[in-house]
């Protein structure tokens, strides 16, 4: 038993080290290499009509702001597609007073909640544009991401299925808020950047990402009974060899949850979707083609591993040690190291993550991310899993609620 006690703490204690490293290298190799483009001159490129597809269950609050944002956008031609996926709130309401003063827009009222997924959907068949930009209805487009998003498609060649932008957080009032800044750029960011080294990403970003109309039809659209659609749509793209690339000029600004039972609800989701996505394609390791995204896949797993690993070495130790101070050291030496090596990314990532928005100030609020981000982490993916087990039993449409969306003050 000691023996494997010791295995496990050793899996526990370098598994997230190694990945930092890993991170950290990635970043560093994607924005060398990749973010140094020269700049695009907008005015010399024949731009192609794109559709913006936005979303909305019980969004009143935050829809006019979006629309009226989507619609002053620099963009060309576009066209905006709204729909009401049977919101309970003053949502169509306030989307079919818009159309009065936006003439690029179009809404599209359904009685019933079906989920997102199921709305887009909806929005894809009353498309005219080759190309689709979804974006939620709380995201503020930044005037030029649709740009740098379609200008891939321009240049990359017809097999790109979707370029994924880079999120932002406008809310920055409150503790959880800035934490969720520092982590967007030091795992989200850090993530996508390593994965496109390596060829695949795990998921598109469901708040700002653009598509290839016939890259989404090939592959049957969204899935409708996947909680998370982006996800989703990632695996069924890349299974059929299609590209997905990373913008990080494409800025999204959104709102994230500001209290702790506003992030478990998002990130159990997150974590659900991604474990379904998991199940469901298992095949991939037994596809030599698909070998590319074996890591990712494999990373996933090893992921939710570690989670439950985690919890089990620290109840042992907990209930077996035979002083507090015996404890305590154990405790003090790990962690230690690990937040040294979080601290070291969170650093490098925020560096490459300034050059598009200022947040080098909010690593001061680093110190508190280690312990919160990998405690809450851990417990969501092993309180997500019995979730996903029963939805891949359970079937049907995955229908979605309204997200806290924290405080709309920006700073």
């Amino acid at each position: 038993m000691e023996q494997i006690i010791s295995y496990v703490s050793e899996f526990v204690f370098w598994y997230p080290l190694i990945m930092s490293l890993i991170w950290i290298a990635g970043t560093h190799l994607f924005f060398n290499y990749r973010e140094q483009e020269d700049l695009i001159n907008f005015d010399q490129i024949e731009w192609p009509l794109i559709s913006v597809l936005v979303p909305c269950y019980n969004e009143e609050e935050t829809v006019e702001e979006t629309i009226h944002y989507l619609s002053n956008i620099n963009y060309p031609k576009k066209e905006i597609i709204a729909v009401n996926d049977g919101s309970t709130d003053n949502t169509f309401t306030i989307l079919r007073s818009l159309v009065n003063h936006y003439s690029d827009l179009k809404v599209i009222d359904c009685k019933e909640n079906r989920g997102k997924a199921n709305a887009l959907h909806i929005a894809c068949h009353a498309s005219n544009g080759e190309f689709l930009v979804c974006v939620d209805s709380d995201a503020i487009l930044d005037p030029y991401a649709a740009h740098y998003l379609i200008y891939h498609f321009l240049h990359k060649g017809e097999r790109l299925g979707a370029v994924t932008g880079n999120p932002r957080i406008r809310n920055r009032d409150t503790l959880l808020s800035r934490l969720q800044i520092v982590e967007y750029a030091s795992i989200i960011g850090a993530i996508k950047r390593t994965q496109r080294i390596i060829g695949k990403i795990m998921t598109v970003s469901g708040v700002v990402v653009a598509f290839r109309k016939k890259a989404l039809v090939d592959v049957g659209l969204w899935d409708r009974d996947m909680i998370t659609e982006d996800i989703a749509v990632s695996w069924k793209l890349q299974e059929r060899f299609w590209d997905i690339r990373y913008e990080p000029r494409a800025l999204c600004w959104m709102l994230v949850p500001e209290t702790i039972g506003g992030i478990w609800k998002q990130r159990i989701r997150w974590a659900q979707g991604g474990q379904e996505v998991m199940m469901r394609y298992w095949r991939v390791l037994l596809d030599w083609r698909q070998r590319r995204i074996w890591p990712v896949y494999l990373e996933q797993w090893v992921s939710l591993i570690w989670s439950f690993s985690w919890a089990f070495v620290t109840l042992y130790y907990f209930f077996s040690v035979s002083s507090i101070q015996q404890l305590f050291i154990w405790i003090t030496f790990s962690s230690f190291a690990l937040v040294f090596m979080s601290l070291i990314q969170l650093w490098a990532s925020i560096k490459v993550d300034s050059k598009y928005d200022k947040i080098t100030k909010y690593y001061l609020w680093a110190a508190w991310y280690p312990v919160i981000y990998w405690i809450l982490n851990a417990f969501i993916v092993m309180f997500a899993l019995p979730k996903a087990i029963k939805s891949r039993m359970k079937g049907g449409y995955a229908t979605w609620v309204s997200p806290d969306r924290g405080n709309r003050k920006t700073s």
